[in-house]
């Protein structure tokens, strides 16, 4: 019996050390002034046996001196470090949208000063086999309202709309043979793939938000794990397990915003998350929802004008076409 036990002791081992939470060092020192509601950690802690450097800011939203916003630019792309001069020289700058980099186009949504200026990308055209028919995604985004309340939702966008429109669980992307996919369509879709119950209670608001900023997959839904790429598809296969630099944001159930990212691809220094360690580092954060945005080289946090994690990129910061901004008020 003690034979028996011990071997399930030493299978088990591996996934408790796996789940292990890094311990964060508070960093404000390094980065101010900064104000009292506003907070910048680090780790250097080891990710499932690995070399790891992170760091996140915690910022509290109830903070009325604090305003959170967004900014973007028309095909053209800036740096972090361009937005922070462009923008007055804010407290946070951070990388947000996925993008073209052959026509710098924002791929996901973005709505700053309560204006929807992004749009979700909703066709994408099947390959191979798949040739002629459209797979036609609900992208993800974090916005927050005037009552300054942090929501994560899938979203319907049209530049024909003034707002996006939302739902609180993931949706299946929808698959048939037209390049187009309109708000109808989409309401048709979402109903089709419920049962009667929940066809009664189906509700597809307008989401109202002064800030948002789209990205995906969802990490962490009601403090839990699950990663929607299946439902935003963002990325094939196994991608979802690949290790890179990594920039992600949620919120905590004390009305906390964390803006998260992770250093990567410098081989025995950081070598970068994966969707799913990602998402653990939230949970164990404490917060409710958390939302993975564009990575890789692009992923870049500036507090006070000053770079937390290292690029990746040899040649430095690289331009992006939105970033997220927190800024105190004068």
């Amino acid at each position: 019996m003690q034979k028996t036990f011990f071997a399930v002791l030493l299978i088990t081992m591996p996934c408790f050390q796996s789940q292990a939470q890094v311990k964060w060092v508070n960093v404000d020192s390094l980065f101010g002034p900064l104000p009292a509601s506003v907070h910048v950690f680090k780790t250097t802690d080891l990710l499932d046996g690995k070399p790891n450097i992170a760091y996140y800011v915690e910022a509290d939203l109830n903070d009325k001196q604090l305003d959170f916003t967004a900014d973007t630019t028309y095909k053209r792309r800036l740096t972090p470090a361009q937005f922070f001069e462009k923008n007055g020289k804010p407290l946070l700058v951070v990388n947000t949208t996925f993008f073209s980099f052959a026509t710098n186009q924002n791929l996901n949504v973005v709505i700053k000063n309560g204006k929807l200026v992004s749009y979700n990308i909703h066709s994408l055209a099947g390959k191979g086999k798949d040739t002629l028919t459209y797979r036609h995604p609900f992208g993800s985004a974090i916005g927050i309202n005037k009552k300054r309340q942090v929501d994560i939702a899938w979203l319907y966008t049209d530049s024909s709309l003034r707002y996006p429109y939302a739902r609180q669980a993931p949706i299946k992307a929808v698959r048939d043979s037209f390049p187009g996919f309109s708000k109808t369509t989409a309401e048709k879709a979402i109903l089709q793939s419920l049962d009667s119950n929940a066809r009664v209670r189906f509700s597809f608001p307008a989401w109202k938000m002064r800030t948002a900023v789209g990205g995906g997959p969802v990490l962490l839904q009601n403090g839990e794990i699950k990663v929607a790429n299946n439902e935003e598809l963002k990325f094939a296969g196994k991608a979802i397990d690949d290790k890179h630099p990594r920039t992600a944001m949620g919120y905590a159930k004390d009305n906390k915003l964390i803006i998260l990212v992770v250093e990567g691809r410098h081989t025995g220094v950081a070598e970068g998350a994966s969707l799913t360690q990602l998402a653990q580092l939230f949970k164990d954060l404490g917060c409710r929802e958390a939302l993975n945005l564009d990575g890789g080289g692009s992923s870049c946090m500036l507090v006070n004008g000053k770079e937390t994690n290292k690029v990746s990129d040899a040649t430095g910061q690289r331009p992006v076409p939105a970033v997220f901004i927190i800024r105190g008020k004068n």
